[in-house]
């Protein structure tokens, strides 16, 4: 044999080898869903984390500093696309049982969402403008159009992502389903990494016109994104889709699972500690810029330092879980970090120390990837005596719910405060602008104590002779 080629073929054959065991998501692919058309699949997700980059990092700086908008009424319009998301239970229901003759239940909804999403990002950036500077028309109209833009955003986002993440569902095999929803979320987070970092390339020299541009810029990559990610990728089955078939009640599936012990516990920690780590969403930028006197790039910069925070408590938790830790335990871990983070982010002001703010807002995107990830395994095995789907998302309805309801009152306790601060409060304590972000980083750091309040009790109910002790749970296994 010529000893290039059999040098070749063990190269070959040791790369098969270690493929698995170095790559998380290798195994996630088979011969009917092969890595490539996996990875295609999961692009809807880039555009889902490119509009999330969008809304809750860049845009709300933009608005708050560069524009002027007061910052009550900027966490109103962040926060309605997180509203609308306890919807998302209801669309992933109806395209289960989605009648047409076509064949086609998920892609009807993901186009659904992309033209969505393309409307509102293609109409957002005059709203916004109107919103700053109006003088002609009525007052209402920056900002209703604002408010307009943003909702088609959100609802867009939630359809497209809900159906698209159903569909990945529907096309893997039972045995890989948990790593191919896995790389579906880890799939958005590298999504916001690299919009987060393009956008700050992009805007290093902020004006209005590159503010246009970016964000329409924006709109054309989500549909072309979507597009791609769609091609000849559901199979059409109208049998499946007729209309005469008998459908399931999504009342009387809610109601068992209300039935599982320990639910409403759950429900209420996740809220709190959704909350805890979200009110800071629609501040931490401004916050940046207007007590720390960040630029907008450098800004920008913080959602892909939050990003590798939030990997890092992905890549811990698999280790942890891999040893036999209690998932409710983890969970708590995940809180803790994120007291550790927001006491760093409140130092970072007296002390001057930007570097300590960057290393909080590490903290508390790994605290939250943790504590999102572990009550998400807890609500998966509350669900082994109810519908898994079902369980999903109710777990993302409280929590996208708890988000939406955290980020509106954020912006208007930090604008109650500092204004009482100017007004003349106690100076020696208040002092505006730093007083009212400091007043809400200490709201989550209760709420963060809350909700280990609340999960406490919830400990017991591990089994440690559950699957997590079968095998080694590694971040591959990890759901979205």
């Amino acid at each position: 044999m010529n000893p290039v080629r059999q040098i070749n073929g063990k190269m070959i054959a040791y790369w098969q080898t270690l493929g698995p065991r170095v790559l998380p998501f290798a195994d996630a692919a088979t011969a009917d869903l092969p890595l490539s058309r996996l990875l295609r699949l999961s692009m809807f997700q880039w555009s889902i984390g490119m509009a999330a980059v969008l809304l809750t990092g860049t845009l709300n700086r933009v608005m708050i500093v560069e524009l002027g908008v007061p910052t009550s009424l900027v966490a109103l319009v962040v926060a309605i696309p997180l509203l609308v998301a306890p919807l998302r239970a209801l669309i992933g229901y109806r395209s289960d049982t989605y009648k047409s003759v076509l064949g086609w239940r998920r892609v009807p909804y993901i186009w659904l969402g992309t033209l969505m999403q393309f409307g509102g990002l293609a109409i957002m950036p005059f709203a916004l403008l109107l919103l700053q500077s109006q003088t002609t028309g009525p007052e209402w109209a920056g900002p209703v159009g604002a408010c307009l833009a943003f909702l088609l955003v959100g609802l867009g986002m939630h359809t497209a992502q809900t159906a698209g993440l159903a569909l990945a569902t529907d096309l893997a095999a039972e045995k890989t389903r948990p790593r191919v929803v896995a790389l579906m979320y880890v799939m958005l987070l590298v999504g916001m990494l690299v919009a987060s970092l393009v956008f700050a390339w992009l805007l290093t020299d902020f004006s209005p016109k590159l503010l246009i541009q970016v964000i329409q810029g924006a709109a054309v990559v989500t549909v072309a994104l979507n597009v791609v990610c769609l091609w000849k990728q559901e199979p059409r089955n109208p049998n499946r889709t007729r209309s005469d078939r008998s459908t399931p009640s999504f009342v009387q599936a809610f109601a068992t699972y209300r039935e599982d012990r320990g639910v409403l516990r759950l429900l209420v920690g996740v809220g709190l500690g959704s909350a805890a780590f979200a009110m800071q969403d629609v501040l931490l930028e401004p916050y940046g810029g207007e007590v720390l006197g960040l630029s907008v790039s450098q800004t920008t910069l913080l959602t892909a330092i939050w990003t590798f925070g939030t990997l890092a408590g992905l890549a811990y938790a698999g280790r942890a879980l891999a040893r036999g830790w209690n998932m409710y335990r983890l969970a708590a871990v995940g809180l803790l970090i994120g007291v550790c983070g927001f006491s760093a982010i409140i130092l970072s002001e007296p002390l001057g120390a930007a570097n300590l703010f960057r290393a909080g807002t590490m903290l508390i995107g790994a605290g939250g990837g943790l504590f999102a990830v572990c009550t998400l395994l807890a609500a998966m095995a509350i669900a082994d005596k109810s519908d898994n789907g079902l369980a999903i998302g109710a777990w993302g309805a409280v929590q996208a719910t708890s988000i939406g309801l955290a980020l509106a009152a954020g912006g208007l306790i930090r604008d109650v405060v500092n204004a009482y601060a100017a007004a003349g409060g106690p100076q020696s304590a208040l002092h505006a602008p730093a007083a009212g972000y400091s007043f809400v980083y200490h709201i989550e750091i209760a709420l963060l104590f809350g909700s280990l309040i609340a999960i406490g009790p919830l400990v017991s109910r591990h089994r440690p002779d559950r699957a997590v002790t079968e095998r080694p749970f590694g971040l591959a296994d990890m759901p979205g």
